[in-house]
């Protein structure tokens, strides 16, 4: 919008009273009343501080930025993206499968380096390299140029990178404009306790736009970007609005398609101190993450198809329960993971 709303008029009881979606007021400029509200503003693209951005740098979030970039995937089209998270891997696989030529540039040691093992991350990063995808790790971007044909990246590291369309995917940021404006904590998110209540004990926040202490690990607090965590935190608030009084419980999981690859992960990956592989045959692997009192905490697979799934869910159960199964047992391809659950 042109000019920024007008602050939120409090209640009585000193919370905000709120307009419409994105915090603007009915057109008549009356206040909608309410006695429990949720924030479900969602994040949006970290955006790239650097000038000479132009049509031809953009970003993926909506269903129209998916159809802008798809006008540009076929054979013949040079694509750049800038960043090797999820985004970028996952659009650089539907790029090469419709013959576009990819170029990734990230200015991280590896690909995936949030959340995900360098021995997994690995593995996607072989399979990109063998379906012709090149990836620069370690790169920093000196200069963009977008002069309306074409996009010249200028390499810190003295290479130009010239590609027809570059997409950024550098992470996502998420909106707490409205909650600044009504006063609440804000803290990477709409900062919310376990039962998804803001600092206002009307207002709940749920999804992307929220970060929350997860018992599982101490407490912490965390900000997840997952549409599986958007889906049950939305259940969430809407029951504890209604007075249910749940706490958040549910085990963070992650997945993602590359080729015929799939990764999924299940808890919090970097909260382990130590690592039991499960080899599952044909390439397929788990990685048990363990913390230091030998609770399972987190555990990262990959592998063709559903080669993971039904042990990832199962290590998600065991993660859920708490259990301190013997490294020995996980690790052993002859020891079902069901019966450590059963233990």
């Amino acid at each position: 919008r042109p000019n920024p709303p007008p602050p939120l008029p409090r209640r009585p009881g000193g919370g905000a009273r709120a307009g419409r979606a994105g915090g603007a007021p009915p057109p008549d400029g009356s206040a909608l009343a309410y006695d429990k509200l949720l924030l479900a503003t969602g994040s949006v693209p970290r955006k790239l501080p650097m000038p000479g951005l132009g049509g031809r740098c953009v970003y993926l979030r909506t269903f129209n930025d998916a159809l802008a970039i798809r006008a540009h995937l076929s054979a013949g089209n040079r694509i750049a993206i800038v960043g090797g998270g999820f985004i970028g891997l996952e659009l650089a696989a539907a790029a090469r499968r419709l013959g576009a030529a990819v170029t990734i540039i990230e200015a991280q040691p590896r690909i995936l380096m949030r959340g995900v093992p360098a021995e997994i991350a690995e593995v996607i990063h072989q399979a990109h390299e063998a379906e012709g995808v090149k990836i620069l790790c370690g790169e920093g971007i000196a200069a963009i140029a977008d002069d309306g044909a074409e996009v010249r990246i200028a390499l810190a590291g003295g290479h130009d990178i010239v590609a027809d369309l570059a997409v950024i995917g550098i992470g996502a940021v998420p909106v707490t404009g409205l909650a600044a404006e009504a006063g609440l904590t804000v803290d990477n998110g709409v900062a919310v306790d376990a039962e998804l209540r803001t600092s206002d004990p009307d207002i709940f926040a749920a999804g992307d736009c929220c970060s929350f202490p997860l018992a599982l690990y101490g407490g912490r607090r965390v900000r997840l970007e997952a549409w599986r965590n958007a889906q049950e935190q939305g259940a969430l608030a809407a029951r504890n609005m209604l007075g249910a009084g749940e706490a958040h419980a549910a085990v963070p999981w992650f997945w993602s398609d590359q080729y015929g690859l799939t990764l999924q992960i299940a808890g919090l990956s970097d909260e382990g101190r130590s690592i039991v592989r499960r080899d599952l045959g044909d390439g397929a692997f788990i990685l048990f993450h363990l913390a230091e009192d030998g609770r399972l905490v987190a555990a990262s697979g990959i592998g063709a198809g559903n080669a993971v799934a039904r042990d990832i869910r199962l290590a998600e159960m065991l993660i859920a329960k708490q259990a301190r199964p013997a490294p020995e047992a996980l690790g052993s391809q002859t020891i079902k993971l069901k019966s450590l659950l059963a233990a």
